[in-house]
């Protein structure tokens, strides 16, 4: 009997706590997400195979880790993702469903539409849980994709790890970013004009292209753009050198004397209400990683639109909230411009500045400022954010306990550096969250820029434009416009015809010209019910 005790204490001292039985949760009203990796480490290096089951039993109804995974039960890949947030203790992950084969399997998780690619995020720097869920939730109320979310609380390998936020990867989807998926195949004419997803984030030279432009009043200050969708790797030399001659062509107008002008000027390259929509997000918010990293834009073929669009948005565990960083960001009185985040000095990523520019346009402005106060009385309005977040606090009251039972951190400063002192309980926290809201608002209503008199920026869907680009050029140029081009003729200085293309019937074209003596010609467009475009290029 005595030898039997000691084997059996033996044991149970070779067992980790926690292996067999998991340690902080028994029930939840959450989703629960489950996931064993038989022994193997997630790392940020490359996704490990492993098993996820997604248990929820309905509205009103207890989950329990030993309840069989009702929505999901089967492999995935599984990685630490992220860059800051991936050195806190509460490590956020990217995950990818998988068929038994290890091949992408897609599924509808929550509801939310089948795709294989989804992220767990972390919650340990917003100790309310809303922060990213708030500001997804508003873009999506304006009329565009923001990654749908869920609040699930999260077990790995037995260890209750607390209450996570389960969403969808920004990537080209019907159900996400719908635009065209750009395949290999694509390399020209309409086809290599779409779909892209770029953004501003952490680069190397490898991911990225250098703008040919500086930001506003900061000619020493560098741009890249990082290939998000296809990433690089999977992106063709002639679909690289595409997106960069567009967004460098769209930055060239921008920046010239006539940038206003409806056919040729920003408005002819931008999805304008996207820009003002994000604008709102991200001020409200005083969002520091708004226009300087997680900063999307994408791209859909000309044939479908083709301009470039502002969002999704992403990435706001360091906003609303007051932080020790640039003097506008430690404002205790909602004061303060995210937009003008080079003004901080010494940052990197810097953000572009194509906000800064397009404020300069007074139809801008105030195309922003009537859609800012339209938004205040719907979706922007107190009332209506404050219910949203007292839905969420009672939907995680219970949660919340776990999760700070688990991190016990909500009286420390930890994560983004804060100014204000730090609520020691879950209520105080939101109630901080809310008065901050509160206090934002207040200033962006005195401060907005712009009149809210009518305007037409926004407005003119059906305007013409097109694009020549890139110009000057060498090689390739593409020759883009908002009606069909049944032909194109140039003409030297001299006047004399050294190219004709007839039979076109579409909306883009494009020339080589590496045969071309450098200089000045005359680029002639036979538009489809329209009068000619006359437009120069210069060969170099």
């Amino acid at each position: 009997m005595l030898l039997r005790t000691l084997l059996l204490l033996a044991l149970l001292i070779i067992i980790k706590p926690g292996f067999s039985q998991v340690s902080g949760i028994s029930s939840t009203n959450l989703p629960l997400v489950v996931i064993n990796t038989s022994g193997k480490t997630i790392s940020d290096a490359a996704k490990i195979q492993a098993n996820m089951k997604l248990i929820f039993n309905g509205n009103g109804v207890v989950n329990k880790p030993t309840d069989p995974g009702n929505i999901y039960d089967g492999n995935i890949g599984i990685e630490i993702r992220g860059a800051y947030s991936a050195s806190l203790p509460q490590k956020p992950y990217g995950i990818e469903t998988r068929d038994a084969s290890g091949n992408n399997h897609n599924v509808s998780l929550l509801g939310m539409p089948e795709e294989n690619d989804w992220i767990l995020l972390a919650n340990y720097n917003d100790k309310t849980f809303m922060r990213n869920m708030l500001a997804f939730e508003l873009f999506r109320k304006m009329g565009h994709y923001a990654p749908r979310t869920r609040m699930v609380e999260v077990i790995v390998n037995n260890i209750y790890q607390g209450v996570y936020i389960l969403t969808e990867k920004i990537k080209q989807d019907k159900g996400r970013v719908d635009i065209a998926k750009l395949a290999a195949k694509d390399v020209a004419g309409d086809d290599v004009t779409g779909g892209y997803i770029f953004k501003i984030d952490y680069y190397d030279s490898s991911n990225s292209w250098k703008s040919n432009y500086t930001p506003p009043g900061y000619p020493t200050k560098s741009i890249n753009y990082v290939y998000s969708d296809p990433d690089a790797t999977d992106l063709l030399p002639s679909q690289k050198n595409y997106l960069k001659d567009a967004v460098n062509s769209f930055e060239s107008k921008l920046y010239s004397t006539n940038f206003t002008d409806k056919t040729t000027g920003y408005p002819a390259w931008l999805n304008v209400n996207s820009f003002i929509d994000y604008f709102i997000v991200s001020e409200v918010s005083r969002n520091v990683d708004g226009y300087k990293k997680s900063c999307y834009f994408f791209k859909d073929k000309n044939s479908k639109g083709g301009k470039i669009n502002a969002g999704p948005v992403w990435d706001f565990d360091w906003a609303w909230k007051n932080i020790w960083d640039c003097s506008f960001y430690q404002a205790t009185n909602g004061s303060g411009w995210s937009y003008k985040v080079n003004d901080c000095g010494n940052i990197w990523p810097n953000s572009n500045g194509w906000m800064v520019r397009l404020l300069q346009d007074e139809e801008f402005a105030n195309a922003l400022n009537k859609r800012y106060f339209e938004l205040r009385n719907s979706y922007l309005s107190f009332s209506h954010l404050q219910s949203y977040i007292d839905s969420v606090k009672n939907l995680v009251n219970e949660a919340q306990a776990r999760h700070y039972t688990k991190w016990n951190i909500l009286s420390a400063s930890v994560g983004a550096p804060e100014v204000d002192s730090q609520p020691g309980t879950y209520a105080g926290q939101v109630t901080q969250f809310s008065n901050w809201i509160k206090t934002r608002l207040t200033w962006l209503d005195a401060n907005m820029p712009g009149k809210s008199i009518p305007t037409t920026v926004d407005l003119q869907p059906q305007a013409f434009s097109y694009r020549i680009f890139p110009n000057p050029t060498s090689e390739l140029v593409y020759i883009e416009a908002s009606s069909e081009i049944n032909g194109i003729e140039v003409f030297s200085s001299g006047g004399k015809l050294v190219l004709s293309q007839s039979g076109i019937s579409a909306c883009e074209t494009r020339v080589d010209v590496s045969n071309f003596a450098p200089g000045v010609y005359l680029i002639n467009m036979k538009l489809a019910g329209k009068q000619p475009i006359r437009s120069k290029l210069v060969v170099r």
